[in-house]
């Protein structure tokens, strides 16, 4: 695993910077396990425009991902590390025992072959789904549930993970990819390891036509705009554009948008960092 820097013999290889893929096993897809990906381009039911800079973007097709891994008990082998267009982290092929096949994310470390398993009782090793309450305290996990049985909601991109700090009664403490640290239900499941394709942070696109593969539309900077258009807009020359904020009147860069009386904020021992 790592990346690939070009020779700048063209504009577009000058700053590029892509995976190596020397950790995907193959190229083909399992196809009982995919489903058709509509785009909508940003548009809502109206064919209204309700979010900037989306569309256009390589077709797709979606991998059906186990986020629940409650087939407790029931050994599963590895057969391939795949790419996921729909994700930044790369997946696996497992297949059970009893001959059911599915695709988890891929935790680092992953190989072709290797046995995973889930449930109670179960050996804290890399890619083995465990309750909280059951995971020694200090490990790194990732795929992390919120409520029992909803399946993995957090610390699910490429390279995050989260370490189990403490247990307090019916709580496990948890310290997340954004430097929260929250309270989580011991009864809710998480996977051993930190999720794969932890170089994806060093990637650098190379040219603006990479951004258009993955459906990302050019962005327009708001003092490059009329006060028509945005907040930050006009002035005579080049102007700064005054307070930073959103084409709604928002402030940005440290203005606090989380509702004070969200009741998950019980659960939030201590904030992200700033």
């Amino acid at each position: 695993m790592g990346v690939r820097k070009f020779k700048p013999v063209t504009p577009g290889t000058r700053h590029k910077v892509i995976s190596a893929f020397d950790d995907i096993t193959s190229d083909k897809p399992e196809k009982s396990l995919l489903a058709p990906l509509k785009k909508s381009g940003g548009r809502n039911n109206t064919g209204k425009m309700t979010m900037r800079h989306i569309g256009g973007g390589h077709k797709r097709r979606y991998r059906i991902i186990d986020f629940k891994r409650d087939r407790d008990g029931i050994p599963a082998t590895v057969k391939t590390i795949e790419y996921d267009p729909n994700r930044s982290a790369r997946i696996a092929l497992v297949v059970y025992l009893d001959g059911k096949k599915s695709y988890i994310v891929a935790p680092h470390g992953l190989k072709v072959g290797q046995q995973l398993l889930s449930g109670k009782g179960v050996a804290p090793e890399v890619g083995n789904t465990l309750f909280l309450s059951d995971i020694p305290l200090g490990t790194i996990v990732h795929n992390i549930e919120l409520q029992p049985g909803q399946g993995a909601v957090m610390a699910r991109s490429a390279g995050s993970y989260a370490q189990l700090l403490a247990r307090e009664g019916k709580y496990a403490v948890l310290k997340l990819p954004s430097g929260e640290s929250r309270m989580v239900l011991i009864t809710c499941r998480a996977t051993i390891g930190s999720v794969s394709n932890p170089d994806h942070n060093l990637e650098s696109h190379g040219k603006a036509g990479r951004k258009r593969w993955l459906g990302r539309r050019p962005r327009v900077r708001g003092v490059a705009m009329n006060p028509v258009d945005h907040p930050m807009g006009g002035g005579e020359g080049r102007a700064s554009g005054g307070h930073p904020r959103s084409r709604k009147g928002l402030p940005s860069k440290g203005y606090k948008t989380r509702n004070p009386k969200k009741p998950s904020s019980k659960f939030i021992l201590e904030k992200r960092k700033k």
